[in-house]
């Protein structure tokens, strides 16, 4: 299929991107249309180098057009005849230099495609069922209707100084003729100068509109920064915590859509003031408004440019271990990865700009506090090579960290940190360089934790959480020299991004009233409960040689391991204490029973517990010793659920397990994750027979009761 016939076919959000990029005037939208076929047809890559062949196809493509405006002549459409002629005449100023339209035409058919691979690209994910949901906000819309106007202020802008050295070249040539003049008579000389002060005046009044309306745009071209400014941070947030398991959107092509549609903006006008220069070389009066006010413009409109590029160029992927935990835990002499990103898409600069990326380079001057060098390439080019959207990014993929040895030992530091607390920043550098317009930009990651061992891993992602729950200034290095206590909501939150991230599955209310419970101790609410940071990751819980995060983490592993498909079926309660356990069992039916996680076991462990009636109707509920890693490891839950045994008084062994809480046959909650083999035929059944036997203590016989 055609390529203009597929872009036809594209969904409305990359039909307007088809729309903006046709909104440029160097391709007519309808010129595109009308000579799609043979314009993709022409080989215009070679155009571009070849002078003669850039002549003949831009011959062919008056003659085209001459085509098609003796069509719509015969068909009587006197709109399309009049803006085919227009067409005509504007690329008319390329005769002499006709392969500068030849790379114009490649340029749009470039950019075409690379709507069509982002299209495809969409696509593949929705099929993948990852799919992303942009949400048009109120603000986005506002956003868009002010890009729009400002796109709208350039074309205007374009054709006022179109105009402008129209009405100069007008006064100047018939200033030139008058003062060439002989013999005249005075009144001739009189009237000659009434209409010489008319253009003057005339000339005056739009010199006068144009730098207003240039005021105008730059005025607009601002509001539009601080309006991206707003939607940066908000993305800042975003991503910071995307990186501890929110699940949230932080894709940047729309930002970078309206980074390089104002950026543009800004260069044009830019351009306009570079004209004016030119224009008032050429004619000049007293009290030439271009002398006094275009300065400032220019002053503004470099300021504006500059501090919109430093902006933009920012880390869209935070550094992380291709085998961590998650990002921004990075340990020594083990590779990871990083990528920044220019958010103004230029594609002359495509591997134009170098990116170096260093560490700590404003690091806290103490004494103990580790420092580090980057090693492996440590410069890059920003390039569209390496972006599924055609961004300008620089991917770091294979760097390391290696200690710096220090004479005087490590020992502990000034701030009294330990080696997880510790928070250094990578950085990254590169010049942008464009139309005589030269900035340094500067981007820096979140904060990383440097380990040396994997046994640090644990205590370096509590950190992680941390900071990226409480605080948003990425510079605080010093963060946790005097951590501020989480309220409970905020914790809560980010203990269910940790099982959603991990095994698509947070945990609900019940569950986290749970954690609250052991965490505070019974309460009527625990909307103000305040967790300091020690208690999170380095006291002791009561009872127990270890910490909360140690016994939460080791859950989370435990279930992403070996209980992922249980847990994210909702088969597992997990977080339910003992006292709650019996409320829930003791009003249900014999057998009933309930998965739940171990309090007592500091690497996760898993019970569960069933309710049995006595025969005057007394409930008991019996619990199993709890399997650890080494047991999950060795036969599915699913399995010892199913084959579990109990030896009764008369040494008859019976399952217990009818029905998962509240009144699911077992058979028909676990049925799917059963082994084909049964029985004595189980793969499992000789840890059964010697590991899973228990026997219970010398009770009477119950009997069920409903």
């Amino acid at each position: 299929m055609a390529q203009w016939e597929r872009l036809r076919q594209l969904d409305s959000l990359h039909q307007q991107q088809l729309d903006e990029l046709y909104r440029r005037d160097e391709l007519p939208m309808d010129v595109r249309y009308y000579l799609a076929s043979w314009i993709e047809s022409q080989d215009w890559s070679r155009a571009t180098q070849d002078h003669s062949a850039a002549s003949i196809l831009f011959q062919a493509l008056l003659e085209n057009l001459d085509n098609q405006h003796s069509r719509f002549v015969q068909e009587a459409d006197f709109l399309m005849q009049s803006k085919i002629r227009r067409f005509k005449q504007n690329f008319q100023v390329y005769q002499e230099q006709p392969w500068i339209l030849a790379n114009i035409i490649q340029w749009f058919l470039n950019k075409e495609r690379e709507i069509l691979q982002s299209s495809q690209l969409a696509e593949q994910v929705q099929m993948l069922q990852v799919q992303p949901s942009p949400v048009e906000t109120d603000s986005h819309r506002n956003t868009e209707r002010k890009m729009a106007d400002l796109r709208k202020q350039v074309q205007v802008m374009e054709h006022s100084v179109r105009s402008l050295e129209e009405q100069q070249d007008e006064f100047d040539f018939k200033y030139k003729t008058q003062s060439m003049e002989g013999n005249i008579t005075e009144a001739e000389k009189s009237e000659q100068m009434k209409i010489l002060q008319y253009l003057l005046n005339r000339l005056d009044a739009s010199r006068k509109a144009l730098l207003s309306g240039m005021s105008v745009l730059l005025d607009a071209a601002d509001e539009l920064f601080a309006l991206l400014g707003e939607e940066l941070t908000e993305w800042q947030r975003r991503q910071q915590t995307s990186c501890i398991g929110a699940p949230v959107e932080t894709c940047l092509n729309q930002l970078e859509i309206w980074f390089t549609a104002v950026a543009d903006c800004l260069f044009q006008l830019r351009k306009f003031l570079r004209k004016v220069d030119e224009l008032l070389g050429k004619v000049t009066y007293e009290r030439d408004p271009f002398k006094t006010q275009k300065p400032d413009l220019e002053k503004r409109a470099e300021l504006l440019l500059t501090a919109l590029l430093r902006s933009a160029f920012v880390v869209e992927n935070q550094p992380s271990m291709p085998q961590g935990k998650g990002p921004l835990v990075l340990r020594t002499n083990v590779q990871f990865s990083v990528r920044s990103r220019l958010l103004v898409k230029v594609p002359e600069l495509n591997h134009a700009m170098k990116v170096t990326v260093s560490i700590d380079r404003d690091a806290v001057q103490v004494k103990g506090y580790r420092r580090f060098n980057v090693l492996g390439n440590s410069c890059k080019a920003l390039n569209m090579a390496e972006s599924t959207s055609g961004g300008m990014v620089a991917d770091f993929r294979h760097l390391t960290l290696r200690e710096q040895k220090s004479g005087g030992g490590k020992g502990v530091n000034d701030l009294s940190l330990s080696v997880t607390e510790e928070l250094h920043v990578i950085h990254f550098e590169t010049v942008f360089e464009l139309h005589g317009l030269s900035v340094a930009l500067e981007a820096s990651s979140l904060p990383v934790v440097i380990i040396s061992n994997s046994s640090q891993q644990q205590t370096a992602w509590a950190s992680v959480l941390w900071f990226n729950m409480l605080c948003s200034d990425p510079k605080n290095v010093k963060f946790f020299a005097s951590s501020p206590a989480a309220s409970w909501p905020q914790l809560a939150e980010v203990l269910s991004w940790q099982f959603l991230s991990s095994t698509q599955r947070g945990l609900d209310d019940s569950q986290l009233h749970m954690i609250a419970q052991k965490l505070f101790g019974k309460k009527q609410s625990y909307c103000n409960c305040k967790m300091p940071w020690g208690r999170f990751s380095k006291e002791m819980l009561p009872g127990v040689n270890f910490t909360f995060w140690t016994w939460f983490d080791g859950i989370l592993v435990m279930v992403k391991s070996y209980l992922e498909n249980l847990w994210r079926d909702g088969c597992i309660m997990g977080f339910v204490s003992k006292s709650r356990e019996k409320i829930l069992l003791t009003k249900k039916q014999n057998g009933t029973f309930l998965l739940r996680f171990s309090e007592s076991i500091k690497d996760g462990g898993i019970t569960f517990s069933w309710v049995e009636y006595f025969i005057d109707g007394t409930p008991n509920v019996r619990s199993v010793q709890p399997f650890v890693k080494v047991d999950l490891a060795q036969i599915p839950f699913s399995e010892i659920i199913r084959n579990f045994q109990i030896l009764e008084a008369e040494n008859v062994p019976e399952n217990p397990l009818k029905f998962l809480y509240p009144n699911t046959p077992k058979d028909e909650a676990f049925g799917k994750y059963y082994s084909e083999k049964s029985g004595a035929d189980s793969p499992y059944i000789k840890y059964i027979k010697t590991k899973l036997v228990f026997i219970s203590k010398d009770l009477r016989r119950p009997a069920a009761v409903l």
